[in-house]
């Protein structure tokens, strides 16, 4: 009984253990999906996405979602096939969501790793952009200049810096 007893308490402290030191879903490194909410002011004055700097790590999934009443949006790649400079890794396959009305909600898994920019197609020119690190990258690393000149100044302006996303794992 008393042995019994001490495989049950050491079973016990164990899974106690695993439960604090596990990653948590959303943790860089984690393969849980992670959000990121398209929105802005009811009266559309103002559009985002929320975090518009995230870090993940290859293999992870991201789910954008419309939670925007009244205003569709779209989570696109920068990248030619979406009639954009290229902003992904070489080899990155590119997206493009669609409009999607509110609640609808599009998928992208991250293989490759590297910097990846977005936007929404209709609301790029007031800065609806975002930054996905995937993996390691160097933080000093400043992707894309040499078509940062392409950009809207809003959009360009709104585009996280790689040091604050690999620092804080995501930007708001």
């Amino acid at each position: 009984m008393r042995r019994e007893r001490r495989r049950l308490l050491s079973a016990t402290g164990a899974l106690m253990l695993y439960a604090v030191a596990a990653p948590r879903a959303g943790a860089a490194g984690a393969a849980a999906e992670v959000e990121i909410v398209m929105s802005g002011t009811p009266t559309g004055s103002e559009v985002w996405f929320r975090p518009r700097g995230l870090l993940i790590a290859p293999g992870q999934s991201v789910r954008w979602t419309n939670r925007q009443t009244g205003n569709v949006h779209t989570t696109t790649a920068y990248h030619p096939a979406n009639g954009k400079p290229l902003r992904i890794p070489d080899g990155a396959k590119p997206w493009n969501s669609n409009y999607l009305m509110p609640e609808q909600s599009f998928v992208v898994t991250f293989e490759i790793p590297g910097v990846y920019d977005y936007f929404c197609i209709p609301h790029e020119q007031a800065g609806m952009v975002g930054r996905i690190v995937v993996g390691h990258v160097d933080a000093a690393t400043r992707p894309y200049a040499a078509t940062d000149s392409k950009l809207p100044a809003a959009a360009l302006a709104r585009l996280a810096d790689v040091a604050s996303i690999v620092k804080a794992g995501r930007v708001e």
